[in-house]
């Protein structure tokens, strides 16, 4: 099976077959990616068909510089921006960004009953696109996508330390709201710094020797145990954000556009 690497490089020097394979491997990620940011369906969806047209006119301008999934994303969070603009000018008393979409919670929380993936999924949803986009995009791009603090920082020309210190945030905001679905009764008072180490720790910026004594302030403090499993359970499920099913008929309509592009060049 070939590498991506190997692709990109086959749609460099015109291949239209590896370009077709590019643009359907991301094709569902950019669509998912397009509607945490954009947080309506059809804005996504012209995010994805805007993307992938962009890939096309320009895959002869990636040089490898960075990663091919940061070169790809950026292209698609710059679309993200303009379809925001538009829809600002169009509606301008409709708020794109900040409060106003309420995060569900649970309606039973007994230890024993399970609570419902979809619901769940709705409510992990909600609380992404309630946050300041600043933080909503690196919180996508590092725990969704799965993009490296580096391959974020590239994606969004931003340092890795400003890529942290926004993650480490969206993480914290997170997990607040989402505390009632992981958390049976409410943990009591906590040491405050408890879940930005965990955070950090997430991304190898603690220390062997402060590793150690958190572990064992965690071990003999309930109220930071559950918090910290709470934040566990808040990135899995991040990870585990379901990848939008393309429908044939967009399929169809990317495919095409592609090839008229392609012409185009060509011609």
């Amino acid at each position: 099976m070939e590498t991506e690497s190997t692709l990109v490089e086959r749609a460099r020097a015109g291949d239209e077959a590896a370009l077709e394979r590019l643009a359907a491997a991301y094709a569902p990620r950019i669509l998912r990616f397009g509607r945490k940011l954009c947080r309506d369906d059809q804005d996504a969806q012209d995010v994805l068909q805007q993307t992938l047209l962009s890939l096309t006119s320009h895959i002869r301008d990636f040089r490898g510089q960075s990663q091919f999934a940061s070169w790809l994303f950026a292209i698609a969070r710059s679309h993200c921006i303009k379809q925001r603009t538009r829809g600002a000018a169009a509606l301008p008393t409709r708020p794109l960004d900040g409060p106003g979409l309420e995060v569900a919670t649970p309606t039973c929380q007994a230890p024993d009953e399970l609570v419902s993936r979809e619901q769940l999924e709705a409510a992990l949803d909600a609380a992404v696109r309630a946050l300041e986009p600043a933080q909503r995009e690196v919180l996508v791009l590092r725990d969704i996508e799965g993009l490296s603090a580096p391959e974020v920082a590239s994606a969004l020309s931003i340092s890795v330390d400003a890529v942290k210190s926004r993650l480490h945030r969206a993480r914290k905001t997170l997990r607040d709201q989402l505390a009632p679905w992981f958390e049976q009764s409410s943990p009591g008072p906590a040491c405050p710094d408890v879940v930005d180490l965990l955070s950090r720790y997430q991304e190898g910026d603690v220390t062997s020797e402060v590793c150690k004594t958190m572990e064992a302030h965690v071990e003999a403090c309930q109220a930071c145990a559950k918090r910290c499993q709470s934040l566990r359970s808040v990135l899995s499920a991040c990870s585990a954000t379901p990848v939008p099913v393309i429908s044939e008929e967009l399929k169809r309509a990317v495919r095409e556009q592609i090839r008229r592009s392609l012409k185009r060049q060509i011609g």
